[in-house]
C-alpha cells in the first residue's frame, strides 16, 4: 500500500512501533509516494530496486524492516535460540542487496552481535529477545539523525576556515541529503550548514547520470530549502572549475576504506582529478559506519554493477542504439591522495592517512 504526501517531504522514511514506509524515490520528483515495508523481504527489495539508496539509508531501512517483522510476530513460538537464529539469518540476508555500501554490513555486524549477546544472557526469552532487538534498531534512527547533524557543522567550519571567500561556492554529486540518510545528510548536511550560517554563495550539482541522482534527488532537496543552486552536466563539472568561482567540492561515499580510499557514486574519481588540477579542496563526508578498516585499500572494495537498462533507457524509453554493449558499475573508487580538503565524519574532519587512528576505539 502507497501513502502519497504533499510535494517537499524530505523524510526518506517514516518509522513507528510496528510500521515502517520510505519513500519510493523511483518516483521523484513528480510524486512523492511513502511505500509500507511490511518486513524483510520487502526491505531488501525496496534496496535492491533503489526506491530507498544512500548509504545510510539503506542500513536504517534494513534494520527497522527486521524491527517492523520482529513486532509484527515473526518467529512467534520460538525457543530464544531459534529467534536468534532466524534474526541472524534476516541481517545476513539484507546485507546481500547491495554489496558495496558498508552501512549495511556494519549495522548487521552490530544488531546481530548485540543479538547474540541477548540470547546469551541466561534470565533473557525469546520476548525479551525481540523487544531488546527492536530498541536497538530504533536506537540506529535516532544516532543516523544525531551523527549527520554533527558532519554538517564539523565540515561547514573546516572548510570556512580554510576558504579565502567570506561565501563560499560549492559542488556536489549524486544525493548525499535527507533523502539518502535519516535525515539532514552527510555532504549536502554540511551544504545546510553552510547556508544556515549564511555563508553559502551557491551549489552546482551534478545530474548523475545514469540513475540522475542529482538531478531528481539533489535538486529536488535544494529547491525545497531555498538554497541557491544550478544543476549541471557531469560532462561540464572541469569547465565549472575553471569558470566559476568553486570553493571545494563536497561529497558523501558508500564505504571508506582504512587508507582513506574512498567508494562513492560512481562520476566522483573524475570529479577528485579534475579539483586537483584546479587546486580546489576535494571533501569526502561520510558517518563513521561508512569507514571499513577491515579493508587496507580501495582494490579491495567490491564494486556493484547495476542493469544494463539504467544507462540505455530513460523512463522505459530507448536512447541507445540497440545492440550496443553496456558497462555500468554504480559506484567508482577515488584515491586517498586526491582528498585534499579532508575526510569529514561525526567527530571531526581527518586527512585521509589520519583516519584509521582518529577512529581507533569509536
Amino acid at each position: 500500500m502507497a501513502e502519497c504526501a504533499p510535494a517537499g517531504s524530505l523524510e526518506s522514511l517514516r518509522y513507528r512501533r510496528g510500521s515502517l514506509r520510505v519513500l519510493n524515490q523511483l518516483l521523484l520528483p513528480q510524486r512523492s509516494c511513502y511505500e509500507e515495508i511490511g518486513g524483510v523481504r520487502q526491505g531488501w527489495e525496496a534496496i535492491r530496486a533503489m526506491k530507498v539508496r544512500g548509504a545510510p539509508a539503506i542500513a536504517i531501512v534494513g534494520c527497522l524492516s527486521l524491527a517492523v517483522e520482529l513486532h509484527c510476530g515473526a518467529g512467534t513460538g520460538q525457543g530464544k535460540a531459534d529467534l536468534e537464529a532466524s534474526i541472524q539469518d534476516s541481517l545476513r540476508y539484507l546485507v546481500t542487496a547491495r554489496p558495496t555500501a558498508v552501512n549495511m554490513a556494519r549495522a548487521a555486524q552490530e544488531l546481530g552481535a548485540f543479538a547474540s549477546q541477548e540470547a546469551q544472557r541466561g534470565e533473557a526469552t525469546a520476548e525479551s529477545l525481540r523487544e531488546s532487538v527492536i530498541q536497538r534498531a530504533e536506537a540506529m534512527l535516532e544516532k543516523d539523525l544525531r551523527d549527520n547533524r554533527s558532519i554538517g557543522e564539523h565540515g561547514a567550519r573546516h572548510l570556512l576556515r580554510t576558504a579565502p571567500q567570506d561565501r563560499v561556492t560549492v559542488l556536489t554529486h549524486c544525493n548525499t541529503g535527507a533523502l539518502a540518510t535519516a535525515g539532514y545528510g552527510t555532504a549536502l548536511g554540511v551544504i545546510r550548514s553552510l547556508h544556515a550560517l549564511g555563508r553559502l554563495e551557491h551549489v552546482y550539482c551534478t545530474e548523475t547520470r545514469p540513475y540522475n541522482q542529482g538531478a531528481r534527488l539533489t535538486a529536488y532537496e535544494l529547491v525545497y530549502e531555498h538554497i541557491p543552486a544550478t544543476l549541471i552536466a557531469d560532462s561540464m563539472v572541469s569547465v565549472a572549475m575553471k569558470e566559476k568561482g568553486l570553493s571545494a567540492v563536497i561529497v558523501g561515499a558508500d564505504r571508506v576504506v582504512a587508507n582513506g580510499d574512498t567508494a562513492n557514486k560512481v562520476g566522483t574519481y573524475q570529479l577528485a582529478i579534475a579539483a586537483k588540477h584546479h587546486g580546489i579542496p576535494f571533501y569526502v563526508a561520510a558517518p563513521s559506519t561508512s569507514c571499513d578498516l577491515s579493508l587496507a585499500e580501495g582494490s579491495d572494495i567490491v564494486i556493484e554493477e547495476r542493469p544494463s537498462q539504467e544507462l540505455t533507457d530513460v523512463n522505459g524509453v530507448r536512447i541507445a542504439a540497440p545492440g550496443i554493449g553496456v558497462w555500468n558499475p554504480a559506484f567508482d573508487v577515488t584515491p586517498h591522495e586526491l582528498i585534499t580538503g579532508g575526510i569529514v565524519t561525526e567527530f571531526g574532519v581527518f586527512r585521509p592517512g589520519e583516519l584509521r587512528e582518529a577512529l581507533a576505539g569509536k
